[in-house]
């Protein structure tokens, strides 16, 4: 494990007690089901009303699991690197009876077989930890043919944008093209976060062989922090994406 890797990991681990203090509050989320977006429920509609099998990578509190679930995935399965946020999230799944299951592992080195899922899902601030090229190709290993990935995150922009409550601005010690930052706020600070762009993205995940069915950009994000206004989401600048692909159906494998 690199050096970036274990301080992100720490860091990750450490901040996942949330998950525990916050327990009650998250099983009721989880009981609701509230936690996809309705851009979400509205793309992956039709592959949900097959009753697919889920591959969730770096669930984190698992709250959109519960959501897929009970929007009507046969069952998801968890994958994140902190044992503290796969053990509550498994907890809440089961105290509810939900088809969830969760496994500690890294991307990549994902603990799965082959051609496990029919979705493999990936979002809301997941990216920005991992290397593009190897996700992309555990999605890839991952999926069965005809299989698809959906990806809904923070626009690759969001972390040049100031919280300014007045007139959205641009951070000065941040740039879109560089390689990372340095994560300032909860519940990562510290942590080194990567920087893609969005073309980095759509590349990775056509490289290893997926055809992109969908791509859309939108103003409002996807994570407010309490208590703060900030004019950057007030429906002129990118704050969150959507990414649907597909495997195709004669795929031989990666």
């Amino acid at each position: 494990m690199d050096g970036v890797t274990k301080t992100n990991r720490e860091a990750w681990e450490a901040a996942s007690h949330k998950h525990v203090r916050e327990y009650d509050d998250l099983l009721a989320q989880a009981a609701a089901g509230s936690s996809l977006t309705a851009v979400e429920r509205e793309l992956l509609a039709d592959i949900l009303s097959h009753g697919p099998e889920v591959v969730h990578l770096q669930s984190g509190h698992g709250l959109e699991d519960t959501a897929l679930v009970q929007a009507g995935a046969k069952s998801v399965v968890g994958v994140d690197y902190s044992a503290v946020a796969a053990g509550a999230a498994q907890r809440r799944a089961d105290e509810l009876g939900l088809a969830c299951r969760y496994v500690v592992g890294m991307v990549p080195g994902v603990p799965l077989a082959d051609s496990v899922a029919d979705l493999v899902y990936t979002g809301k601030g997941a990216l920005i930890w991992v290397d593009l090229g190897a996700w992309a190709g555990e999605v890839a290993r991952l999926l069965r043919p005809g299989g698809h990935l959906f990806v809904y995150e923070g626009h690759p922009a969001v972390p040049l944008w100031t919280w300014d409550s007045d007139v959205p601005g641009i951070r000065t010690d941040r740039s879109y093209f560089a390689a990372s930052h340095v994560n300032d706020t909860f519940p990562a600070r510290g942590a080194i976060e990567r920087q893609h762009t969005l073309g980095d993205i759509v590349t990775a995940v056509v490289t290893v062989g997926l055809e992109l069915i969908s791509l859309a950009e939108y103003p409002e994000p996807f994570w407010r922090p309490g208590g703060i206004r900030a004019a950057a989401w007030d429906g002129r600048l990118p704050n969150a994406y959507s990414l649907l692909a597909r495997r195709p159906a004669d795929a031989a494998g990666s």
